[in-house]
């Protein structure tokens, strides 16, 4: 048999020594010290899979711990690749939420192994989402790093914690378990002690271990000591042309850290090499100045009405110096930036114009080269590798052979931190792919490619750089691992130090490989005292340590630090503001001062730690001390994050359980109240019509009374009187009843005959309000009526119903008896059906003739005039006491021989009851639901009609439904959450009060308390169609139906009980205000904060006087304060750091909840035939930062009192101000779109508002008295049909033109900016509109959606909409695609695809229309906000700082 040996190498087989490093390790926890390239993480693969033998079923984890992020893929990968185990992968970019209890107790359960970065593993156990007695096996790898504050350090000290047998297994990985070569023993021992592990080597399989990793041969090259000028170069050079050394300081240009890299480039690279890093760090920082800038500017769009078109972007002006380095290095970039190759120089870089260092690295490169080479050139720094990856291949001697790319680390994020950027993981990621596949055949790295990524083994390693450390000299050399590679150190001749410095590393690493190789590991080692020597002893003795006792979460000194710039992260700021941080103070006894946007009381922004020994340890003292008093106000929550906030927990703001809803259906089926029944009682209720007795209903169980206008008729419905029957005519009675009944059906209302058995009965009366059997058992006699009409006369014209015996099922009423005619009585020549024949008697025969048997037809007697009677199919009737118009045309009239119908023996004011009796069954299940909803849940006396609204459904089509108030509700609870929160956390800011309101108030938890309470059992779903007549027993409880229950079987979808909530809410607030609103909050299980009135429940602020600056604003409010600290609180910007005060965010967060309702209530009350989405459009227009803006500064003159020490802030408002005074309020609802001012105006608007309500004693009537006045120039501009912004419309036409092919497309109108502010619209894959630029991404897309609209409906367009689109066409011919349904809690929609912008179009429409069937709109709060800014978030430098950083949760509430 043919073996394919590329199949073989493609199944990994243990080797001999890696078998037995695996069996040492099953004996104890060990540290493999094998050479880069010899299969470590292969061996920890076969212990992994014994480690999960060992532990089936006892519910352990394995972690496989990295100490990059890179490595996380890589070994992920391999475990999973190598075993059948669930392998996650877990790193900053794709970590869960911290928060997130529920989604990382299943990550964790669902896998098998976890391979992650070393800092999210200690964040799991820091945060006790995970204990280490849950951990079977820790695989540490490059484990050498296990020292010091390195994370895995961490995560030790939390082993240590537990009892020894309770301990996960250890196994560590590293070419290099030596740091420290002068004492190796030591060293050796310190990483064992850490470990808690023995440090192994292979001591029987040695010649195989050498024979798959051979050492290279290594090589000391020496090269010339660099020039002083290079007299070839061009005679001016890019430094002399720029003349750093004269820019002005003011412009924060670092001249002299950009000349000191530029020297030791030139030392390295020589003159070309130094120019090209000083036009890619010039370039590089003018940009960053050019962003800065347009990140601060805030472009003042001038007032334009259609005749003028918006500008797509102000350009921003530099320093006049600044512009001139900038048209220099334009003149120069022929030379070093190449458009088409970034990755190169488009020139030729001759040898003469390069230090002697890189003419040898060329050499070297050249003398090497095979066709197959692969090699990397190591080096120290970043804008080095830069420089000289793009140098090499455009060196002549190696423009053949050389293709090269750099390989460097993540670092900092942020131009200002570094002058080269660091490598993004995809980029990385990408290169080694490069690499790998021979795309590039040489790297120039930095260390980041010295340990842990899977290079192929290279021939030709060179460090052009001296060798600073063992582990680096290790690592670097095992990167040359094929039989016949060359490892050479690169040094400069003289340089005596870093030769002696490199034979002692290759003297002295056989001797340390000795050190645990020949040892025997089975010996433990003796405890001795650790030398670390940064740390000072008594310092490390006096250490605290805090558990928390109800989660077991851990704060120390080493984490302590890095939870409070956590905290200070997530403090909301607009981008005027800088990002908040602990202020640190003093040498051996630190001060923290904590930002004052802190909500906190002065005495809690400022900790005094203890006296220590370092500064370092001082700073970490008093970081822990404050924490531990953080967590006791409960800013820090019992897991050790900021308290509240993320969205992820499972408990609403007063820790109530939040149900889960993953298995409720989309559709429910739902058993809901119902009044109709049968039973051995019976209860017969009169119906009064104006007044008058006109019949009874009867059915088993009291109804309510209710009354409602029908027909014009006011209908009222009396108390239950008990049926008393007689028991020997008990059964017969009943039947006459149920035949009766469906007589009356019959003739008024259906039309067809009745097979369940029925649950009311309309019955005649006597005038004692007596149920009349003899009128019924008469009538059911004769079910089909009498042809007797001896008895007719006139008194019965227009009161009796007839029926012709051969057109059953259509009754008509009788006009008067025509004895003038006779069958055989010629019809009117013109005008009449019967027109054209001789007879009536002749039409009849033709009309009733069928398959030609002609019927008899009498010829004698007389004839009838009647009018057809439609019979009464639906249920509809108003809320408001009106009725459905009728037609006012005259009724048609028929003639009909009299022999031939038949009369109903009814009286005529029982016909007119039987027709209203579907309007008055509808009524009395609505109004019994909704006094069954109040009684069973508790709610308080909500009216009838409102609340009937309010259980209403829109699939229902009964003229009403819960939409308005559903609107109104979410207002309602959006102000009620807000004021509960804002009292009950205190010391919480904006940012962690608005998730913890978001999660309280999300469809999820609507939803979860409402199946809690049981709301669906009262919710009105049925349609008002009567042609089947409802009020029938079930088929299932049709053989007993003396028990059947008070409830039916509906179906409606979940939606519609978070809709019914907040409905309920609006309903509440319609009856009896906001104190009734809480009531009803209480009752259903809401974060209101109970019951309890707001002015009964929150004492007043203490009073304080009212600085003189705000006199005219008071008196533009209309209002006096009592506390002036909150006036002053309310007009203070973050930028104003103030001892005395915090800022307005937590005010404006209160006051933004507070607008909304108030101009929701006047539109509810204004527009009451509005639907719910015009309500929410034109709240919309009032609410948004525009218009909020206008208000502010036209009406109150709010940017005049606003504390802000931001000079770019500052500078903006006063820019936007004679904009904003010069508009009108119609101006800014239409067109606010087309503006973008300052948010802080707007924000500053609602803190003011924010703070009179707060002032009152949480008194809305009187704040919203207030905020109407303030507000009355927008208010009456608004109206339920106003203008759609452009994208709005654009998304509501082509919904109704059926197209499903369009999208939103953005791009940079400047790259180098890194910020989208370019927008396209492509329709069937044809770019209709743009690139369109504007000032913000916002205003680009209303820009471009205005002018796509245009183009698409112009005949004359090669775009017109009708020639490019054909999605009406491929859904007539495939009816197999699916209708859009969108539920935006399980995804977000992005218009950036055609599947999303259709399905926002199909909200859009939903909201226009008024109607929500098949969509679920997104609550206002549920939808994530577009984030069109670049991300450049800086790393902290002091990574211990930091340990939360890594997995990427943040939870900043960035100013929108």
């Amino acid at each position: 048999m043919t073996v394919d040996l590329n199949e073989i190498n493609e199944v990994l087989l243990p080797r001999r020594y890696q078998e037995e490093i695996f069996a040492r390790a099953q004996e104890r926890n060990v540290i493999a010290a094998l050479d880069t390239g010899s299969g470590k993480t292969y061996i920890s693969t076969l212990l992994i899979k014994w480690i999960v033998t060992l532990n089936a079923g006892r519910g352990k984890i394995i972690v496989f711990l990295v100490p990059k992020v890179a490595l996380v893929e890589q070994q992920g990968d391999f475990i999973a690749r190598e075993t059948t185990l669930r392998v996650s992968k877990c790193y900053g970019a794709t970590a869960i939420d911290l928060a997130d209890r529920r989604s990382w107790k299943k990550e964790i359960e669902s896998h098998d192994v976890l391979v992650m970065t070393a800092q999210i593993f200690l964040n799991i156990l820091t945060h006790s989402l995970w204990s280490m007695d849950k951990v079977a096996l820790m695989v540490f790898d490059e484990c050498h790093h296990t020292r010091k504050n390195h994370a895995y350090n961490g995560i030790m000290r939390e082993y240590f914690q537990i009892p020894a047998e309770h301990r996960p297994r250890v196994f560590g990985m590293t070419a290099s378990p030596i740091w420290n070569p002068r004492d190796a023993v030591e060293s050796l021992a310190t990483l064992e002690r850490n470990l808690d592990a023995k440090v192994i080597a292979v001591r029987e399989h040695v010649d195989e271990l050498m024979d798959h990793s051979p050492k290279p041969q290594e090589i000391v090259d020496e090269y010339d000591n660099p020039p002083d000028v290079y007299p070839l170069y061009a005679p001016i050079t890019l430094w002399e042309c720029l003349n750093l050394e004269e820019l002005p300081i003011e412009l924060g240009f670092p001249v002299s850290k950009i000349k000191t890299r530029y020297e030791v480039t030139y030392n390295s690279l020589g003159l070309f090499g130094a120019e090209l890093f000083l036009y890619i760090d010039t370039k590089h920082r003018i940009a960053q100045i050019m962003y800065q800038a347009e990140e601060e500017a805030e472009y003042p769009l001038m007032h334009m009405d259609n005749d003028h078109d918006i500008p797509s972007h102000i350009d921003i002006k530099l320093a006049p110096e600044l512009q001139h380095l900038s048209d220099i290095l334009f003149q120069f970039r022929h030379y070093f930036e190449d458009e088409a190759n970034p990755d190169i120089v488009p020139i030729r870089v001759q040898l003469q114009w390069c230090s002697p260092k890189v003419r040898r690295l060329a050499d070297l490169l050249f003398q090497h080269y095979t066709r197959d080479f692969q090699g990397i050139v190591f080096v120290e720094q970043r804008h080095v590798a830069a420089c000289l990856s793009r140098i090499l291949p455009r060196i002549p001697q190696l423009e053949s052979y050389i293709q090269s790319a750099q390989l460097i680390g993540h670092g900092a994020s942020n131009l200002s931190k570094s002058q080269v950027r660091g490598m993004a993981l995809k980029t990385q990621q990408d290169v080694v792919k490069m690499f790998r596949d021979g795309e590039v055949n040489l790297l120039v790295a930095t260390s980041v490619a010295e340990e842990g990524l899977d290079f192929p083994a290279c021939e030709l390693v060179i460090r052009f750089d001296p060798i600073q450390h063992m582990v680096g000299y290790i690592q670097s050399r095992g990167r040359a691992r094929q039989k016949t590679a060359t490892f050479i150190v690169m040094i400069q001749q003289g340089q005596a130090m870093h030769a002696e410095r490199y034979r002692a590393f290759s003297e002295t690493e056989p001797e340390l490989r000795r050190v645990y190789q020949t040892r025997d590991d089975r010996k433990e080692a003796q405890p001795e005292d650790d030398e670390e020597g940064f740390e000072d002893p008594d310092d490390l003795a006096e250490r605290e340590r805090f558990v928390v006792p109800s989660t077991n979460a851990v704060l120390t000194y080493n984490t302590a630090i890095g939870l409070l710039n956590h905290l200070c992260s997530l403090i909301p700021r607009d981008r005027f503001t800088p990002v908040h941080v602990p202020q640190y103070s003093g040498d051996f006894e630190s001060v923290l001062q904590l930002p004052s946007s802190l909500p906190l009381p002065p005495e809690h922004l400022i900790f005094t730690g203890p006296p220590k020994r370092s500064k370092k340890e001082a700073k970490r003292a008093v970081a822990f001390l404050a924490v531990k008093r953080l967590h006791a106000l409960n800013v820090f929550d019992d897991y050790l994050l900021p308290a509240k906030a993320h969205s992820g927990d499972n408990e609403d703001a007063d820790g109530r359980p939040i149900g889960d809803v993953s298995t409720i259906p989309d559709t429910m089926d739902v058993m809901v109240k119902d009044p109709w029944t049968r039973g051995k009682a019976q209860w017969v209720h009169t119906i009064y019509m104006d007044g008058q007795a006109t019949a009874g209903l009867v059915t088993g169980s009291p109804l309510p009374s209710v009354d409602v206008v029908c027909d014009g008729k006011y209908v009222s419905l009396g108390e239950p009187r008990a049926v008393d029957f007689d028991p020997g005519e008990d059964w017969r009675l009943r039947r006459v009843m149920e035949d009766f009944m469906r007589m009356g059906l019959w003739w008024c209302i259906t039309g067809r005959g009745i097979a369940l058995p029925l649950t009311c009965y309309l019955v005649p009366m006597t005038h004692a309000e007596m149920i009349d059997w003899d009128t019924m058992e008469q009538a059911v006699l004769q079910p089909h009526g009498s042809f007797d009409w001896s008895n007719i006369t006139e008194e019965h014209y227009d009161r009796l119903l007839i029926m012709c015996s051969r057109e059953h099922g259509r009754p008509l009423l009788l006009r008067r008896i025509r004895t003038d005619l006779s069958p055989m009585s010629a019809p009117p020549s013109e005008g009449a059906r019967e027109s054209g024949y001789a007879t009536y008697r002749d039409y009849f025969r033709r009309r009733y003739t069928r398959q030609g048997i002609v019927p008899d037809i009498p010829a004698t007697g007389p004839c009838v005039e009647a009018q057809p009677c439609p019979r009464q199919a639906s249920s509809i009737y108003l809320l408001d006491g009106s009725h459905r118009s009728k037609s006012t045309s005259t009724p048609s009239t028929v003639v009909m021989i009299q022999k031939m119908c038949r009369w109903l023996p009814f009286s005529y004011a029982l016909y007119c009851t039987f027709r209203l009796l579907p309007e008055l069954c509808q009524r009395v299940t609505d109004v019994y639901r909704a006094r069954m909803a109040r009684f069973d849940l508790g709610l308080p006396p909500v009216h009838d009609d409102v609340m009937v609204q309010a259980l209403t459904l829109p699939s229902a089509d009964a003229g009403f439904n819960n939409q308005r108030l559903e609107t109104l509700g979410d207002a309602v609870l959006k102000l009620t959450s807000v004021v509960h929160l804002f009292n009950k956390f205190p010391h919480r800011h904006e940012g962690q009060l608005d998730v913890l309101r978001r999660n309280s108030v999300s469809n999820r938890t609507l939803l979860a308390r409402a199946k809690e309470h049981g709301l669906e059992h009262y919710l009105t779903c049925e349609p008002r169609s009567m042609r089947v007549w409802r009020f029938t027993l079930p088929e299932d409880q049709y053989d007993h139906p003396e028990r059947a229950p008070r409830q039916t079987l509906r179906r409606f979808p979940r939606r519609s009980l978070q809709d019914c909530m907040e409905a309920t809410l609006g309903a509440s607030f319609v009856t009896g205000g906001i104190d009734m609103a809480l009531l009803s909050g209480a009752v259903l299980g809401l974060s209101m904060g109970g019951p309890l009135p707001w002015t009964l429940r929150y004492p007043l602020r203490p009073e304080a006087p009212v600085s003189p600056l705000f006199a005219d604003l008071q008196e533009a409010l209309g209002y006096q304060f009592r506390c002036g600290m909150l006036l002053l609180e309310a007009v203070t910007h973050p930028s104003f750091k103030s001892a005395d005060c915090t800022s307005y965010q937590r005010l404006e967060w209160v006051g933004d909840a507070l607008i909304d309702l108030v101009v929701m209530r006047y539109l509810y009350r204004k527009y009451p035939t509005a639907t719910s989405g015009q309500l929410s459009w034109a709240r919309s227009k009032a609410v948004c930062a525009p218009a909020l803006a206008y208000v502010a500064v036209k009406h109150l003159q709010l940017h005049k009192v606003l504390l802000v020490n931001n000079v770019e802030l500052s500078m903006a408002i006063g820019r936007y101000v004679p904009i904003l005074e010069q508009t009108t309020g119609d101006d800014i609802t239409i067109n606010g779109w087309k503006q973008d001012p300052p948010k802080a105006i707007s924000d500053v608007l609602e803190s003011v508002l924010g703070a009179v309500f707060v002032d009152s004693g949480y008194n809305f009537e009187k704040t919203s008295v207030v905020a109407e006045t303030v507000l009355r120039e927008l208010l009456i501009t608004l109206k339920p049909d106003m203008p759609k912004d452009p994208v709005s419309t654009l998304m509501v036409w082509s919904a109704r033109s059926g197209c499903r092919k369009i999208s939103f497309r953005k791009s940079q109108s400047r790259p180098e900016m890194r910020r989208n502010d370019c927008v396209s619209i492509i329709v069937h894959d044809f770019a209709v509109v743009g690139p369109i630029s504007a000032a913000n991404l916002s205003l680009a897309k209303g820009l471009a959606s205005e002018r796509a609209r245009q183009v698409l409906e112009d005949p004359d367009s090669q775009y017109l909409l009708s020639k490019i689109c054909d999605c009406n066409e491929k859904m007539a011919v495939d009816e197999t695609v699916p209708e859009i349904v969108v539920d935006v809690i399980e995804r977000k929609l992005d218009d950036e695809t055609e599947e999303g912008f259709a399905a926002l179009a199909k909200i859009a429409v939903s909201e226009v229309e008024g109607h929500t069937d098949g969509v679920e709109i997104p609550k206002e709060d549920e939808v994530e906000e577009e984030d069109d800014s670049p991300l450049p978030v800086g790393s902290p430098e002091n990574a211990e700082e930091m340990p939360a950083v890594e997995n990427g949760a943040s939870d900043m509430q960035l100013e929108p």
